[in-house]
């Protein structure tokens, strides 16, 4: 069996590495890399990844020569990054590989793949994003694991692009189902009986998003194109609604960057020529987005204020993750000829304290979704249609689907930012 400290050959001072996200992380490599690092043998090395699902004493700053530099934050990066521990890099999904290229010297680039097809192919599985993205311009250390499944797309890496490789048996990390409640229900609602039979699916993470595709299962010729698949999206195919054939592009598949859920969904893209990953600077690029007539987004938020701007990867100054692909997929949507992309989120925090809808976003907030690009912001207690309004509209059917306890606060606010008369 060839070991994974086989990477230490390929890693030198001062240097950018690319490590795949989520189930890419080739866990037994990164290792070999700490070990290395906790001798004192690594000297500058930083490791460029989004969302780590596993907990790394490098990321805690713990080793130093090692670096973490998220794209997109986790539970296992938050407390780092609010500590300095690791650094966090702005970007919309579709714009990391770009910016990679651009502001860095990736020389090597570290993921897991399934094992090899007779054509001397590995597949990157349920990812390809970022990492697919340098096939054939970076070279590859792979981790191969028989768990990754083999699947289809622009994800597939020849022997010929690998200058290393080790083997590792590591068990997939299973998502579980986001909790819900009956405010998510409502919400999913009003968005499940807006959307046509024949559109084109994205659906973010989060319990609301996930719920819409429950409701959906009398639909029929539904299509997929999306950043993250999970596994509302399989229960579609099973029950016949989710076929894609009204789609404009790949007419009968289902085209993904990511797949994160249960071992369900991973045995459902194994082998499956229905599933195709490609590069997330094809599958979230605005422009591929909208060649889809009835492209219909569904994205969580955490705070919308009068003019529409979105909050959804900070508490105020408290950075939860990244923007992902929120504002590439709200901006396809509305580009498409028949497009809608809605916003989801609680009226107020679950204690009612709290107004999700606010005059202004919280001081030191990031506007993930920008005012000019957000189409229909959905509550428990209604929808509001932003595109094309005015402030003032904006701001009256904003507050008409804010939690009633703060309606009359609000609307005071309203006036006093000139907002409403």
């Amino acid at each position: 069996m060839r070991e994974p400290q086989a990477v230490l050959e390929w890693v030198e001072p001062n240097m950018d590495v690319i490590v795949g996200l989520a189930n890419a992380e080739p866990v037994r490599t990164i290792d070999a890399l700490e070990a290395a690092a906790e001798t004192g043998s690594l000297t500058d090395v930083r490791l460029h990844q989004m969302m780590p699902m596993r907990p790394r004493r490098y990321i805690e700053g713990e080793l130093p020569g090692l670096r973490h530099v998220a794209w997109f934050l986790s539970p296992h990066s938050r407390a780092a990054f609010r500590r300095g521990d690791c650094d966090l890099v702005p970007n919309s999904f579709s714009d990391v590989p770009r910016l990679m290229r651009q502001t860095l010297s990736p020389r090597l680039v570290l993921t897991a793949v399934s094992p090899p097809d007779r054509h001397g192919y590995f597949s990157l599985g349920p990812h390809a994003e970022y990492t697919a993205s340098f096939i054939g311009e970076v070279p590859f250390f792979v981790e191969v694991n028989p768990s990754v499944p083999r699947t289809f797309g622009g994800n597939q890496l020849h022997v010929s692009d690998v200058v290393g490789w080790c083997e590792a048996d590591t068990p997939l990390v299973e998502l579980p189902p986001a909790s819900a409640s009956e405010r998510d229900r409502r919400i999913a609602s009003l968005v499940a009986e807006r959307i046509p039979d024949g559109a084109t699916l994205q659906a973010g993470i989060g319990a609301a998003p996930d719920l819409v595709l429950g409701m959906l299962e009398e639909h029929r010729e539904l299509g997929v194109h999306t950043e993250l698949l999970g596994d509302g999206f399989v229960d579609l195919v099973e029950c016949g609604a989710l076929t894609g054939t009204r789609k404009a592009t790949h007419r009968n598949k289902i085209v993904t960057t990511s797949a994160l859920g249960s071992s369900r969904l991973y045995e459902f893209i194994a082998d499956n020529a229905g599933v195709e990953f490609h590069p997330v600077d094809y599958t979230n690029d605005p422009n591929v987005i909208a060649r889809e007539p009835q492209m219909t987004a569904i994205n969580a938020t955490l705070e919308v204020d009068f003019l529409g701007q979105c909050a959804s990867e900070s508490l105020g100054s408290e950075y939860w993750s990244s923007s992902g692909g929120q504002p590439d997929y709200a901006r396809g949507a509305v580009m498409a000829e028949h497009g809608q992309a809605f916003i989801v989120l609680h009226s107020s925090t679950a204690d009612d304290t709290v107004s999700r809808i606010v005059p202004q976003l919280h001081p030191g907030a990031a506007v993930t979704t920008f005012k000019n690009i957000v189409d229909k912001v959905v509550t428990e207690y209604g929808v509001a249609e932003l595109r094309g309004s005015s402030i003032a509209e904006r701001t009256k059917r904003l507050i008409a689907i804010a939690h009633p306890d703060f309606r009359e606060e609000l609307t005071a606010r309203a006036r006093e930012l000139c907002y409403l008369l």
